[in-house]
């Protein structure tokens, strides 16, 4: 059933991803009323009418396409975090991050995205990133590359004898042992930042323009898209354990994606303190 899907009905994932972000995200962009947002677990953990609505519209209509397909979105699992375990089970999963840039969103800035990603016992076999407001879609699947608005993208490797570009988790969502692990890529020759949204991060790095990424959390809707996208524009990823990020299992944290295998180890080895 998913290798026929996979064959025939990626184009219509495309649109209800755009539908989705066309009729609860773009309307509400720069029109939010102060009673549309509300803080989660803090300030900083915001949550919009807009997530709400289009994570709404995207289950019905992913779950639509692929009968006895199951959505692990971001706002179902911080109402039922129990929702979480269904990336553990056999059925296929959607995961969704229907407002990635929260924070961006309610700033009125572009820079974010809807995460969509389709899995299926923890292998992620699509992916679609897509930035309404930037007018761009990033897309994969597994084994066949990946795209921007329909242009093959590579992620290439970085130049040599440049600092490396390395955007890490935003201190605004780390503890203070995550900002100690990450303080050790303060270091000559890596040129590190705060990340805005992960999605775009990952698309940074799947086309050439970031180096590597560093995170510490382990939500998969925040990275199941992206990580597929990297992988198959040529990049690579790794736990600080050496072995692959998984969306479903535990991982070792933090982690790190780069442009290639050469940039991923040399991150890990730094957040490893080596």
């Amino acid at each position: 059933m998913i290798d026929e899907f996979l064959a025939q009905g990626l184009p219509d994932v495309e649109e209800a991803v755009r539908k989705a972000a066309a009729v609860e995200i773009m309307p509400r962009f720069r029109q939010l009323a102060e009673h549309e947002v509300v803080e989660k677990s803090g300030p900083h953990d915001l949550v919009t009418v807009a997530d709400r609505r289009a994570e709404e519209h995207l289950t019905a209509s992913l779950t639509r396409l692929l009968p006895g397909s199951v959505v692990v979105g971001e706002e179902a699992v911080h109402a039922d975090p129990t929702v979480y375990e269904a990336l553990r089970a056999d059925a296929p999963v959607w995961i969704v991050d229907p407002v990635d840039g929260t924070r961006q969103f309610v700033g009125g800035d572009p820079a974010f995205c809807t995460l969509v990603a389709l899995a299926q016992r923890g292998e992620i076999l699509a992916s679609w990133t897509f930035a309404p407001a930037l007018e761009e879609l990033a897309t994969a699947v597994r084994g066949q590359g990946a795209y921007v608005n329909g242009q093959v993208i590579h992620s290439g490797s970085p130049e040599p004898g440049a600092d490396l570009r390395v955007a890490i988790a935003h201190p605004l969502y780390t503890t203070d042992e995550n900002k100690r692990t990450l303080a050790r890529l303060d270091v000559p020759g890596v040129a590190a930042r705060p990340c805005g949204s992960a999605g775009l991060e990952y698309l940074k790095v799947a086309r050439g323009e970031v180096d590597a990424l560093a995170f510490t959390w382990p939500s998969a809707w925040d990275h199941a898209a992206g990580l597929l996208l990297v992988a198959e524009a040529g990049g690579a990823q790794s736990t600080v354990d050496g072995v692959p990020f998984r969306v479903d299992r535990d991982n070792a944290l933090p982690f790190a994606v780069g442009r290639d295998e050469a940039t991923v180890v040399r991150v890990r080895e730094l957040l490893r303190g080596r």
